[in-house]
């Protein structure tokens, strides 16, 4: 589809771009060819022998100028040709380079967007596979107790939990995705964001005042996000650490670590690491972390050491 798309792009380039060679062509062609043609009126005057009435002494070859003059005309519809070609040739290999730079990032988006929906069709699929296996095996189970139904309906609303799950996390993509001309940006103050973000948890906070223009939801969302993040691998709470100074927040854990092959990935949607694999999540979370720092105009670095812990660091 792509190839297609760019073979008519590149088409298109090279129409416009000959409309306007060929125009000037023209331009330049009967600018000259009317100068040509004023010369070649004034030399046959000269051959008539006739300049303001008076005769004039005509030299031997008086026709000479004008084939001369006819000679120049053939000469410039030569070049202009050359040229005209020569722009068509490299008119057509720099627009079929051109094409392919404008329809890349079109043909990134394509690609990640099948793969986006066919990550979470999958990550959907699941539960609701689970969800049609028992009860299915349910209803053909003619004994069913009370207390085997309730077990079954914990398990089914567990199931439903993980469908709403990733529910919530998929609309909070599309929010932060396409928010970028709605959010009123205001001065918020980090250290204030944090607090509003952990509440009441024991976590351990080294907290100074800093202020950045941003939106407070998103910077809470972005906080709860690492915090988030840091309490699935990590031991307990007192592992974490926040800390706002600078414009700058930091979110580290002296969890499990990620990997060097990991850490390029871990803002890719849906990607999970080995280690990760090992707790429930959908690979989501830092996804939407990525995408309010964008909107903010900000930068998060990462750096992480297997069974040594990771360090987020968001620069305003």
């Amino acid at each position: 589809m792509f190839k297609e798309a760019r073979i008519k792009l590149t088409l298109w380039y090279l129409l416009i771009i000959m409309a306007i060679s060929l125009s000037f062509s023209g331009v330049i062609y009967f600018g000259v060819n009317n100068e040509l043609t004023r010369i070649e009126n004034f030399q046959r005057v000269r051959i008539q022998g006739i300049i303001r009435g008076f005769p004039i002494p005509i030299e031997a070859s008086p026709n000479s100028d004008i084939d001369t003059i006819n000679e120049s005309r053939l000469r410039i519809i030569l070049t202009l040709s050359f040229i005209n070609l020569s722009i068509l040739a490299l008119a057509g290999i720099g627009g079929y380079f051109l094409a392919g730079i404008t329809l890349d990032p079109i043909s990134r988006m394509f690609d990640d967007q099948k793969s986006f929906v066919s990550n979470a069709s999958h990550e959907l699929r699941t539960p609701l596979t689970a969800l049609k296996t028992e009860i299915e095996v349910a209803l053909r189970d003619k004994k069913l107790s009370l207390s085997e139904a309730k077990e079954l309906l914990a398990s089914n609303l567990e199931d439903v939990n993980k469908m709403t799950r990733l529910s919530n996390y998929l609309l909070k993509l599309n929010k932060f995705d396409n928010v970028e001309n709605k959010l009123e940006f205001k001065k918020v103050d980090l250290a204030i964001a944090v607090k509003k973000a952990i509440g009441k948890d024991k976590i351990e906070t080294n907290l100074r005042s800093t202020t950045v223009l941003g939106d407070e939801d998103s910077l809470i969302e972005l906080v709860l996000i690492l915090v988030d993040n840091a309490k699935k691998y990590s031991k307990n709470k007192t592992d974490i650490k926040i800390s706002t100074k600078d414009n700058t927040l930091t979110v580290e854990d002296n969890g499990v670590g990620i990997s060097k092959e990991d850490l390029p990935h871990v803002f890719d949607r849906f990607y999970r690491g080995d280690k990760a694999r090992e707790t429930e999540g959908y690979g989501l979370g830092l996804s939407i972390a990525k995408s309010i720092v964008d909107l903010h105009n900000a930068n998060i670095n990462v750096e992480s050491k297997i069974g040594k812990g990771t360090t987020f660091t968001v620069t305003f």
